[in-house]
């Protein structure tokens, strides 16, 4: 390493330090620039001997180099024993996690809300404590506490303080949810061209039903009281809103309330609302077109469930365009008479200007076919040993047995009055409309194809669904008080939002529960004077690290070093 004087062509010189190194590729010694100093007239004004100056500055960086590639050197006796309570392995992959949490701003937020507050305990220390547990190693509130060391962050809140913090965020929800929309918006850009609706509901451990914890059609087929949750989702996959609704509340019912704040309270421009079947009614979508952006929707509709008019088109072979063998599709603009209920609760008639695209898929058509069947198994049995049966676990094959009754108290199949028999008819209705899907829109001018695209983006809200049951534990819910279950979820959402952008960073290329997976066995224990080992290292955290800017590769480092790196993620 040496002070480079480079010449140009009028003769001023410019200072610049290099380093020589042998590339093995090129089996040759180059040079690279390791700083860029200035023209040394213009230095000479500055210092007066800008040469010696910069020459020390040279020396600096030998010593700086030397000492990185001298060997460490630790001291281990046979003797050497743990302590009880030691705990000397740490998590580092949360560093990723880190740098989105305050690219987000997550932090400015809870400290300005929480300035002229009473509370004694750092809300953002302990918000950081529960996403990043969620995300890597997703537990009970107390269990996340208890192992609060595991990061290189502080600690020094009681267990009641995470209790009382739960109240306090979920005293700020809403406005965390539309800081976390501007910020998103600013810093990766926001894609509301489509806006992606779905419900899902979670259960709770317990018998006990509240206003808010209720017995209802659980996704889970589970007898738990459970929550409804609607989300919103952008066309990147990233969730923008969501709103918690007691359990026994009807799907449809979820949409227009979460509709109308995203609208109020998210400056979103013209959205257009892509929802399944169960969101498909009138007063949904009167609602939508009628803002005062005409918002547009794509709705799929219940073929099965449609007036006969509605199912003769479907079955009508003729205007169907063929893409291969495999799959069909048409569609027709059709004006549709719609109910809406007006202001007293009466239902109006109302008419809508629509467009309807029917497509078939001889996947489609085949998975139904093998779900009715194992439907049928059941059915064929309950037909013969009704006694075995109950409403609960007859669900799904009652409807294929004629003249099924339960007892409305104990919801045993009460003792037929002739025997069962296999609804055929209702078989064959069925098996006729197997694979067809029919969506409704309000975009007239749109193709069938993109109208059809637009509505298998759904997935991602229910692969979202999916990451927050699975990878981050959602539920069971342990918490009871209504403040402090609107808080959990306002945790899950998030380390969702947090995944999903680290997910988009990296195009894709990785599934939510495998860069998670990476990302909680970046770890590294403690050997001596403040020296960390890290052991595990691989493709995820490489481009991770690529897109992050953190070295997840290195072998071992100083508490400093680590402390550095962390604090590089928080500016």
């Amino acid at each position: 390493m040496y002070l480079k004087k480079t010449p140009n062509q009028n003769g001023r010189i410019r200072l610049s330090i290099v380093d020589t190194y042998y590339d093995k590729a090129k089996k040759c010694s180059r040079q690279k620039t390791i700083e860029s100093i200035g023209w040394l007239d213009e230095l000479e004004k500055q210092y007066d001997d800008p040469i010696a100056h910069f020459q020390k500055r040279v020396e600096q960086l030998k010593a700086e180099k030397a000492a990185r590639q001298a060997p460490i050197h630790f001291t281990f006796y046979d003797s050497d024993r743990l302590c009880i309570g030691d705990d000397l392995r740490k998590n580092f992959g949360y560093a990723a996690l880190s740098q989105i949490y305050h690219e987000l701003g997550l932090h400015t937020f809870l400290t300005n809300r929480q300035r002229h507050s009473k509370e004694q305990y750092d809300a953002n220390t302990i918000m950081k404590m529960l996403v990043y547990s969620r995300l890597l190693f997703p537990a009970s509130k107390k269990s996340s506490y208890d192992d609060r060391e595991h990061f290189f962050e502080k600690t020094d809140y009681s267990l009641d303080d995470v209790y009382r913090c739960l109240s306090f965020l979920d005293k700020h929800k809403e406005n965390l949810q539309v800081w976390l929309n501007d910020r998103i918006k600013a810093n990766y850009g926001r894609d509301t061209s489509l806006i992606y609706y779905d419900v899902t509901n979670y259960y709770f451990e317990t018998d006990e039903q509240t206003d808010f914890l209720r017995k209802g059609v659980s996704k889970e087929h589970r007898p738990n009281p459970i929550v409804q949750m609607g989300l919103f989702m952008d066309n990147q996959g990233i969730p923008i809103t969501y709103e918690f609704f007691p359990g026994n509340t009807n799907d449809c019912l979820t949409y227009r309330p979460n509709f109308g704040r995203i609208k109020k309270q998210f400056d979103l421009g013209r959205v257009i609302s892509v929802a399944d079947k169960g969101m498909t009614t009138g007063d949904n979508i009167w609602y939508t077109i009628n803002t005062p952006t005409h918002d547009g929707y794509v709705f799929s509709m219940s073929i099965r469930g449609a007036e006969k008019t509605i199912k003769d088109y479907v079955l009508e072979q003729k205007g169907y365009e063929w893409l291969g063998t495999e799959y069909k599709r048409k569609s027709r603009k059709s004006p549709r008479t719609i109910q809406v209920s007006s202001v007293s609760g009466k239902k109006i008639k109302k008419q809508v200007d629509e467009k309807q695209v029917v497509f078939w898929s001889e996947k489609y058509a085949k998975r139904a076919k093998a779900e009715r069947e194992a439907a049928l198994t059941k059915a064929r049995d309950l037909a013969k040993n009704p006694g075995n049966y109950t409403r609960a676990i007859s669900y799904g094959a009652a409807k294929y047995v004629k003249k099924v009754d339960y007892d409305k108290e104990t919801g045993k199949i009460l003792t037929a009055s002739s025997v069962l028999d296999i609804d055929e008819e209702k078989i064959r209705g069925e098996e006729a409309l197997d694979g067809y899907y029919m969506l409704l829109t309000s975009e007239m001018e749109t193709s069938d194809d993109e109208i059809i695209d637009m509505y298998r983006g759904l997935w991602k809200i229910e692969e979202s669904f999916k990451v927050t049951k699975s990878e981050l534990e959602a539920r069971p819910v342990y918490v009871w008080p209504k403040e402090h279950i609107e808080a959990h979820f306002l945790t899950c959402f998030v380390a969702l939002t947090i995944a999903r952008i680290l997910e988009n960073k990296l195009e894709r290329k990785y599934s939510i529960g495998t860069i998670l997976e990476s990302l909680s066995k970046a770890e590294c224990s403690l050997i001596q004077q403040n020296y960390y080992l890290f052991d595990y290292y691989d493709e995820v955290l490489k481009d991770i690290g690529r897109v992050t800017d953190i070295d997840f590769g290195k072998r071992i480092r100083t508490l400093g070093e680590i402390k550095k790196v962390l604090a590089k993620t928080k500016k």
